[in-house]
């Protein structure tokens, strides 16, 4: 009997030591040689897919109001309860939802699939983000169970596709709360920088407070996360107070608001929290972790916990398991764990400075310089082109925006498919892709006359997180939640609606990024390359580094194969303009590069009229001086054009 068989026909073990069968030698799936070439998809599983679309009517962007209905208490749409639904409410999504949609993603041309935290919760908080964990050995039940999450895994290996699950050992969740004379308060104590509060209660299932944990919904499990000593009980402070380097800075020793720190310098305790993941990697056969709120435990911890992981991962022959870090604060802290870790953490995730410069190149805001400045290797404490796009994922929206306001990508576009623009350079520079759930849809809320009636618009997370899947009603609040839904709210649908689903595949701007991650996968330049940006000439200026909101072009070199990118960051109004390429790479007799991608074209879905369709070519000039170039003209607005020396 496997690994797996064996612990699936057994209840959750109770301790970690319980865990009697060891995996190794066994069969799983192995690692990707190069995380470079491989498309990350981020979603969150309680608003993605509940599995029921079939069900609901596909949304009709064009007629929103008709997805606006008065509910069954009779009370009209009003946007207070829909983002009250949001924020507050889980809506439905589940693990096998998400199965059902391995197709849909693997069409868009994702390679990997990122789940959020999949670990029990409290039962009677709302807390569908996963963050909160009670039970770090049982999936969630509104979720579904463990053999649901192995089942989906199983599915996706069985296409190809790989699973990342995102995983929390910095905090438990809300289990016990300090004593009532405790300055703060039992929830959120203010934060004690000289020591320890005394620990006040555990909590029951349904958050009353009880002295000792008796049975599964009582406190946190394991069992090892029973001593009161594991947790640091400092109160909750400034999340971003003291240096990187000082292992009692106040953000390494704060509760997550209620969310309670651990104290990892405890005898075993780093030990048996890394013994919970290494039984999800033996039983699910997943592909890598996203490790939440890395930058919140000292470099040490973190070099102990991933390295026991990737150890671990390497003894079952997944030599390269993926384990991304989430590192708040910047770059420079990014970074700071890159070098501390070394070859213990494989990547970071972009969420600093680089994010919100991304979006607003894209946008045609910034000069494009501020971005690709980011790759160079001389102001880039990573080095090579290699070790830059090798180490650092990239991220265009997500679920928190902690670097900027709280909006997504589409929510202040120009254009209904400007994030192609976003999406393309995420996907043809260096590093890799992450692509976060809904882009594809342009999710970004309501139309923008209707957003003065949101509260606290762009200043809230819940504005990142529609339900894709189109709820009619959300769940229930706490427990009841577990088994039904308020009819009394709205579904937190997309684009301010309820009841309607948006999982469309002939829609332009999923094609066009469809298009976008074939291309990427079809030629090794545009994942390992060297990166240069390129200068531009256009109105009879002279070649240099134009915008914003003019055209936007690079290369990527790989030997002898020169891919060049142009973007289009204008969203009104059509671009072009004269473009230098690699003098020595396109010196042959052929002196002309053939067009390999046209967005425009595969939203037209049809007979194509517009300039440089695919398969045309675009003779290489020379200037006086011999520089060579390429003459683009008339890009539509927020188009992607791709061409190459070899196609």
């Amino acid at each position: 009997m496997s690994f797996i068989t064996d612990v699936l026909n057994q209840a959750r073990p109770n301790s970690v030591h319980d865990i009697a069968c060891r995996p190794e030698r066994q069969s799983y799936f192995p690692s990707p040689v190069d995380w470079r070439d491989q498309v990350l998809y981020f979603l969150l599983v309680d608003r993605f897919s509940d599995g029921r679309e079939d069900t609901r009517p596909l949304l009709d962007k064009t007629n929103l109001q008709a997805a606006r209905p008065t509910l069954p208490n009779g009370q009209p749409w009003r946007w207070d309860n829909w983002a009250k639904s949001g924020a507050e409410r889980w809506q439905g999504g589940t693990l096998k939802g998400v199965q059902t949609k391995l197709g849909y993603l693997k069409r868009l041309g994702i390679t990997a699939i990122w789940l959020s935290p999949v670990f029990k919760q409290r039962g009677h908080l709302n807390s569908y983000h996963g963050y909160g964990i009670q039970d770090f050995l049982d999936v969630d039940p509104r979720f579904g169970s463990r053999q649901d999450l192995v089942d989906l895994i199983a599915a996706a290996h069985s296409e190809g596709l790989r699973v990342i699950l995102d995983v929390v050992f910095n905090h438990s969740g809300s289990n016990w709360l300090y004593r009532p004379d405790t300055p703060g308060g039992m929830y959120e104590a203010h934060y004690n920088p000289n020591g320890q509060y005394p620990f006040g209660s555990w909590r029951d299932g349904q958050g009353g407070l009880i002295p000792d944990i008796t049975g599964p919904e009582d406190g946190v499990w394991p069992t090892e996360l029973h001593d009161q000593e594991c947790y640091t009980r400092a109160g909750t402070g400034d999340l971003g107070k003291g240096g990187i380097d000082d292992p009692q800075a106040e953000h390494k020793r704060s509760d997550f608001c209620d969310l309670r720190d651990f104290n990892l310098d405890e005898d075993y305790l780093l030990s048996n929290l890394s013994r919970c993941y290494k039984y999800w990697i033996a039983l699910t056969d997943c592909d890598g972790f996203r490790v939440d709120t890395l930058k919140h435990v000292t470099s040490e911890q973190a070099r102990n916990f991933c390295g026991a992981i990737m150890e671990f991962a390497a003894n079952l022959g997944k030599q390269n398991f993926f384990i991304v870090g989430e590192i708040a604060g910047g770059d420079y802290f990014q970074n700071f764990y890159l070098d501390a870790l070394k070859h213990n953490l494989t990547a970071v995730l972009d969420i600093g400075e680089m994010c919100p410069v991304l979006n607003d190149v894209a946008k045609g805001l910034r000069y494009p310089k501020d971005y690709f400045a980011g790759f160079k290797p001389g102001q880039n404490t990573m080095g090579s082109h290699r070790n830059v796009g090798e180490r650092h994922v990239s991220i265009l929206d997500d679920h928190d925006h902690v670097y900027s306001q709280k909006l997504r990508f589409s929510s202040e576009a120009t254009c209904d498919h400007q994030v192609i623009v976003g999406v393309a350079m995420q996907l043809f520079t260096l590093g890799i892709p992450c692509i976060y759930y809904g882009t594809e849809a342009a999710l970004g809320g309501p139309e923008a006359s209707e957003r003065k009636w949101l509260p606290n618009w762009g200043g809230s997370d819940c504005y990142l997180r529609e339900a894709m899947f189109g709820p009619s009603y959300p769940r229930a609040s706490g427990t009841n939640g577990l088994h039904d839904i308020d009819i009394d709210l709205p579904g937190f649908g997309p684009f301010g609606t309820a009841g309607h689903h948006c999982f469309h595949e002939d829609d332009s701007l999923y094609r066009r990024i469809a298009a976008a991650t074939a291309l990427r996968s079809q030629h090794p330049a545009l994942r390992c390359g060297r990166q240069y940006l390129r200068c531009t000439s256009f109105l009879n200026k002279p070649f240099d580094f134009y915008g914003p909101g003019e055209i936007v072009a690079w290369s990527r070199i790989l030997d002898d194969e020169e891919l060049l990118c142009i973007v289009n960051s204008n969203g009104n109004e059509s671009r072009g303009a004269d473009i230098i390429v690699d003098a020595s790479l396109n010196s042959d007799g052929t002196g002309a590069m053939t067009v390999v991608l046209n967005t425009a074209q595969i939203a037209e879905n049809g007979e194509f009229s517009g300039s440089h369709p695919v398969g045309s070519t675009v003779p290489v000039h020379r200037t006086a001086e011999g520089r060579a170039f390429i003459q683009i003209r008339d890009i539509l607005p927020a188009e992607v054009i791709v061409l190459a020396n070899h196609p």
